[in-house]
């Protein structure tokens, strides 16, 4: 599997943040091709700086991936992130290796 995590500083708006986020961003993100599983979060931190929200877009592996960074869906999903009134956004990708436990 491989994610794209994106990681949001504080909106100015929280609700107007989380209502658009919800109504608008989510069927947006939702229509990328290939995409697997589609996770959000509000962070807690613990001794340290948390993002406000952080949402990960899970694919099958890195030519998944690849072609939904490319596709017009992203352009489009992209394009409306701009949008958002927040203090930060982070976004990186990579391979996820789920470790076996003992």
């Amino acid at each position: 599997m491989h994610r794209i995590t994106i990681e949001y500083g504080a909106p100015g708006d929280p609700e107007k943040f989380e209502q658009h986020y919800a109504e608008v961003h989510v069927p947006l993100a939702a229509a990328l091709p290939g995409l697997r599983r589609f996770t959000t979060s509000h962070p807690r931190g613990l001794g340290t700086d948390a993002p406000y929200f952080v949402a990960e877009l899970w694919f099958d592996d890195a030519d998944a991936l690849k072609a939904a960074l490319k596709s017009p869906e992203m352009a489009t999903t992209a394009a409306d992130a701009q949008t958002f009134d927040v203090a930060s956004t982070t976004m990186f990708s990579g391979e996820v290796v789920e470790t076996s436990l003992p």
